[in-house]
């Protein structure tokens, strides 16, 4: 059955990428998000088998939605996607949960690697 996953992210075109990248590779996409908020909210209508979750967004970064949605499901699968240069952030975010951490620009062999490593 195909894993349903959450794309959280500010940026349309990123969405779009990576919805891309997924949709072709016999993953279903649950939603998308635009900020951390937004995020937290669709995490609980659709509860998804993986969250892609940028760590800069407006409103409500990533690693603050990361934690929330840990809270209220310490089970979920989050992978964060970062721009280079923002290691600590993404150390915060490991330790606050998240699965595995990805570098934008993506390469469509290392999400999809990502993916399958967090929820086979």
């Amino acid at each position: 059955m195909a894993k349903n996953v959450l794309i959280c992210d500010d940026a349309a075109f990123m969405r779009m990428m990576i919805k891309d990248i997924l949709t072709k590779n016999g993953y279903n996409i649950a939603g998308e998000a635009e900020n951390g908020v937004k995020a937290v909210e669709k995490y609980n209508e659709t509860h998804p088998d993986l969250v892609m979750m940028d760590i800069t967004m407006p409103e409500m970064d990533g690693i603050q939605a990361l934690k929330k949605i840990k809270e209220q499901d310490p089970k979920a699968v989050v992978i964060m996607c970062s721009a280079m240069g923002q290691q600590a952030m993404v150390i915060e975010s490991i330790q606050s949960g998240a699965r595995d951490f990805i570098v934008k620009p993506f390469q469509a062999d290392r999400v999809l690697e990502a993916v399958k490593k967090a929820v086979g």
